[in-house]
């Protein structure tokens, strides 16, 4: 498919060239960055403009801004967030330093890890032959560098009886309290390829991009959860608890 092929092209275009000013670069920077995020719109992924770091701040302006660059322009993001292509470019075109988020729960979930246990599951799912669907790579190379796994999402049941939570469930406000493996669904969000990151930190790109096919959430659960025990003992932080990996009841 056309867009398919394109997205692939752009992931191998090499980053910089000799054939061509600084005008042609940052046009074809433009380019990609709107190829990168239809993309995503094209793979369902709902989408919204978000905050972009300011040096080692955030260009929001609050001062002491506890995610900077990490988080949507609008508080209602989730009515603002549109898998409309036209919507998208428009925003892409008239705010050129903004990243992006995708809202999680309505069309994915997101199983959100530290890079080395990333790495590790990675490793043992494919060794499984257990498929795995787009995955991006946020601050890697950092020691709070994450990976993060697009699933299929567990829906939004109009009746909440039927929905069934689970103790790994992230929202914004409660990172913190989810140093191992995050699931991001209803009501949160994850920044999407190719957003900015404070200071030095490189950029959020993809490692398997948007165009795969999503899987079972509980396919990769069991081998992001072990990897992320045996990070955490590796590291000699917090002990991970396991009874908090396994969301069956309702």
């Amino acid at each position: 498919m056309e867009r398919k092929s394109r997205f692939s092209q752009w992931l191998r275009r090499p980053k910089s060239g000799s054939d061509g000013g600084d005008t042609d670069t940052g046009s074809a920077a433009a380019r990609g960055r709107e190829d990168l995020l239809l993309a995503a719109v094209d793979a369902g992924f709902p989408v919204a403009p978000a905050a972009h770091p300011s040096g080692y701040g955030c260009s929001c302006e609050r001062v002491g801004c506890p995610t900077p660059g990490r988080h949507p322009i609008s508080f209602g993001w989730q009515t603002v967030a549109t898998t409309d292509r036209d919507m998208v470019a428009a925003w892409v075109r008239t705010l050129p330093q903004a990243n992006f988020i995708t809202a999680t729960g309505i069309a994915h979930d997101v199983l959100d890890v530290p890079v080395e246990a990333g790495r590790s599951a990675l490793g043992r799912l494919e060794a499984a032959g257990i498929e795995v669907g787009p995955i991006t790579l946020s601050g890697a190379g950092f020691g709070d560098g994450r990976m993060l796994f697009f699933t299929a999402t567990r829906g939004t049941p109009d009746d909440e009886d039927e929905w069934w939570p689970c103790e790994l469930d992230c929202h914004p406000e409660t990172l913190e309290d989810h140093p191992g493996l995050r699931w991001h669904c209803r009501g949160s969000y994850v920044l999407l390829p190719p957003s900015a990151l404070p200071g030095e930190q490189p950029a959020v790109s993809w490692l398997r991009g948007p165009e795969l096919p999503l899987p079972d959430p509980l396919t990769l659960l069991e081998s992001l959860t072990d990897a992320c025990a045996e990070f955490h003992d590796r590291t000699d932080r917090e002990p991970y608890h396991e009874t908090a990996a396994w969301p069956i009841g309702r």
